[in-house]
């Protein structure tokens, strides 16, 4: 399965946490199609993308999965549930 291509960076706002604008980001675009069910969420994109660092990204990612929007599977990757 091929990774989704992101869009440019994003601006934060200064008075959130990043990982939460992330989160945010994500699931938007799961709700509206443009992370579609199985799509690979790639956290080395995501880091380029946002222009963050890998725990940021794996905090974003985390809250995703426990909400049930994202599921991981060991040596594969994050994909959208």
């Amino acid at each position: 399965m091929c990774p989704v291509t992101y869009s440019p960076r994003v601006d934060f706002d200064p008075t959130r946490p990043k990982w939460e604008q992330i989160a945010e980001q994500l699931r938007t675009r799961i709700a509206d199609g443009t992370l579609p069910p199985r799509a690979l969420v790639s956290e080395v994109q995501l880091e380029a993308e946002f222009g963050v660092a890998r725990g940021t990204v794996r905090k974003a990612t985390a809250v995703l999965r426990e909400e049930g929007l994202l599921v991981t599977t060991p040596g594969m990757g994050s994909f959208v549930a």
